[in-house]
């Protein structure tokens, strides 16, 4: 009996976990769509206005009612000015220092230019009143009302975002798919690190609370309040996961394990908020510092919503076929491993470009990249450098918004300036990849022979021709009817629909003959139902990180890390040593977007003012952020590729490469020659040459 009602508890159990899980991934995709929507938004209200003007002339001036003008177009300006001469002539003032007179021909024109606008005036209300009829007015009206709502979701922005921000949180804690150094593997584990994020939480929403509370006793009204409210409550609620975590330990765990292994399963985010709580709340006894840098996300709510759209885009094109057909397209030319990784690094540049951040492809696309590089039997060491590089290279590129917003926060530098320089260093680091690729090759470099492989090869291109005419249509149908071109601002809310119609074609249109989808969803429902539950899990991971790191910034900011740069060097040599390990140390630490504001306010100046010039210092940054992201002990994008790719295969990778000391450590050591030497390339060839 008893065992009987145990089964039942736990069915029950399961079904609510079940319908949870369906509810979540719900909300997370109407918020993801609700962005999409608003951007769509803006495109749509600014083509009505082009429509209304083409259609009428006057639109802008039909648009809206106007009210009769008050003034008189046929004032007589002689007997106004006599009336005016005569007054001031009367205004007797004992006051008066100086002795004034009535300026005749000055009053002249001020009543002249008064009566011009007036008559302008009344030409637009005539031209109102004359032209408004039931075609304006139905066009006009829904053209206000489009501009209301696409308004209203433009505002609820930051809204989103944290409802998004936080349901993702809560779905990665629950399914224990935080960045961490180590997965959890043992009870050990799993109590440390849930305790460890425990008392993060618990602080963070502490300290939204004491933030809120201080607002309310300053009297003064804070912008946006109500998403520290939202804060305050959805990290108490990630606090009583961790509660519940911890009474409920997962059965599957393995019993003991290692104290010190399970301090590495502790999140990054979980890191960076213990190290905010001690400095704010021990150190500076500063209870809302938490949540007053954490809160800087919502200030760029925009380019965040647009990160989560990337990671949307990216769990998308997981559930297609085009990137095993574009590899297929090299399969015939049998290339080495090692040219194939070359040829991964340069297709994966541009979606970088476009993203802005190396970590952001990675969990977007770096599933792909790694599955279609060890189908074609690149072996896993080296699969997973390329992985955790796959962007390294993109970031330099246009239209990269990271480079954008150098320039918006830079009067030194301007973006085509930074864009011309970057194609060069990409160039370089293609180069520097190439070398050591060719130079670290297991076997010899052969290909097949052209005869061989170029028929193949030409025909693996037919089946990507209904790929580039959806993408044309869809491309063209956004140019023509939106006035939206693929570029940085445009290119997070068309993607989604572009994979989507993907999707369909394939779920719909082309089916495949064999099994090799069968980790996809079988439907375009399935397909995008996948797609959201990859994206949840990911985007409040790689979100969680980010907001921490505005915490970070704000102990570095204070000077809470004892770092002091001096004020000037002996040389420019000498000063760039100095920013390279600062540059490289952010890069470890922060998230890019978040290190650039950090760095425009202190490093930057600092090599303005000991003879760097700017371009080669923003140059320099952007590779030192990269080498950063790849440098233990954090080595941010390795953490990405292992939340992406899976623990199994870092266990397997760990298993290859024999005696040889490159070949075992290769996923770390590839990345770290190319970057380094890049980074040396950058940062000292100007200098010295």
């Amino acid at each position: 009996m008893l065992n009987a009602r145990l089964k039942t508890v736990n069915r029950a159990i399961n079904q609510i976990k079940t319908i949870g899980s369906f509810a979540t991934s719900l909300i997370v995709l109407m918020l993801l769509l609700y962005t999409v929507i608003a951007g769509t938004g803006e495109n749509i209200h600014s083509r009505l206005l082009n429509l209304g003007t083409n259609i009428w002339d006057d639109y802008i001036i039909l648009r809206s009612d106007i009210a009769r003008p008050s003034c008189n177009p046929s004032i007589n300006i002689d007997n106004r000015l006599q009336e005016l001469e005569k007054a001031f002539n009367s205004n007797d003032d004992d006051f008066d220092l100086f002795e004034e007179t009535f300026d005749r021909d000055a009053s002249r024109r001020s009543l002249k230019n008064q009566q011009a606008i007036c008559i302008e005036q009344h030409k637009d209300y005539q031209t109102n009143l004359n032209n408004i009829d039931l075609y304006v007015i139905t066009f006009r009206a829904f053209e206000r009302s489009f501009a209301a709502v696409s308004l209203f979701a433009i505002n609820q922005q930051h809204i989103v975002l944290v409802l998004l921000l936080l349901l993702s949180a809560g779905i990665a804690t629950i399914q224990k798919h935080h960045i961490s150094f180590r997965a959890i593997t043992t009870q050990s584990d799993h109590r440390i690190s849930t305790i460890s994020q425990l008392i993060a939480n618990s602080c963070l929403s502490l300290s939204a609370w004491s933030f809120h509370q201080g607002s309310v006793a300053s009297g003064i009204e804070v912008i946006n309040g109500e998403v520290n409210l939202l804060l305050m409550v959805g990290t108490a609620m990630l606090a009583l996961i961790n509660l519940y975590q911890l009474a409920a330990p997962p059965k599957e765990l393995e019993s003991g394990g290692s104290p010190l292994k399970a301090i590495l399963s502790i999140p990054i985010y979980t890191f960076m908020l213990l190290a905010a709580t001690h400095h704010f709340f021990i150190s500076e006894g500063h209870i809302p510092g938490i949540a007053i840098y954490f809160t800087q996300l919502f200030q760029l709510t925009g380019l965040y919503l647009n990160i989560a759209l990337y990671i949307w885009v990216g769990m998308l094109l997981k559930q297609t076929r085009l990137g095993e057909r574009v590899f297929d397209i090299f399969k015939p030319w049998r290339l080495p491993p090692e040219i194939l990784a070359f040829v991964a690094i340069v297709v994966m540049a541009v979606p970088t470009a476009y993203t802005g951040a190396s970590g952001i492809i990675i969990i977007a696309m770096g599933v792909v990249v790694y599955s279609e590089l060890r189908r074609v039997g690149t072996r896993r060491q080296l699969a997973l450098a390329v992985t955790a590089m796959t962007g390294s290279s993109g970031v330099v590129l246009r239209p990269c918004l990271l480079v954008v917003g150098i320039a918006m926060l830079n009067k030194e530098v301007v973006t085509d300036d930074l864009f011309l320089w970057g194609g060069r260093v990409f160039m370089l680091t293609l180069l520097v990849f190439l070398f050591y690729a060719i130079i670290t090759k297991k076997d010899p470099i052969r290909m097949a022979p052209v005869r061989e492989a170029l028929g193949p090869s030409l025909a693996h291109l037919i089946p990507l021709i209904p790929y580039a005419g959806i993408i044309l249509i869809i491309m063209a149908t956004y140019s023509m009817l939106l006035n939206a071109h693929l570029d940085e601002f445009s290119a997070p809310i068309i993607l989604p629909v572009l994979v989507i119609a993907l999707i369909v074609y394939e779920r719909i249109f082309n089916k495949p003959n064999d099994s090799s989808c069968t980790s996809k969803g079988a439907t375009v429902g399935s397909a995008i139902h996948e797609s959201i539950r990859g994206s949840s899990v990911h985007i409040g991971a790689l979100l969680m990180v980010m907001a921490c790191s505005f915490a970070v910034g704000g102990i570095l900011e204070q000077g809470g890390t004892g770092f002091d740069s001096p004020g000037s060097f002996s040389s420019p040599i000498s000063t760039m040593i100095f920013l390279v390990v600062f540059l490289v140390f952010i890069g470890m630490i922060m998230d890019p977007f978040g290190a650039l504001i950090l760095v425009t306010s202190t490093a930057a100046p600092l090599a303005y003012n000991n003879g760097i010039n700017p371009i080669h210092f923003w140059m320099t940054c952007l590779v030192a952020f990269e080498l950063g992201y790849l440098s233990p002990p954090v080595s941010l994008n390795h953490l990405l590729t292992r939340q992406v790719v899976g623990s199994k295969e870092i266990e397997l990778a760990s298993q290859e490469g024999g005696h040889s000391f490159y070949y075992r450590h290769e996923r770390f050591l590839l990345p770290l020659l190319v970057m380094s030497t890049t980074l040396i390339l950058v940062a000292f060839g100007p200098l010295v040459v």
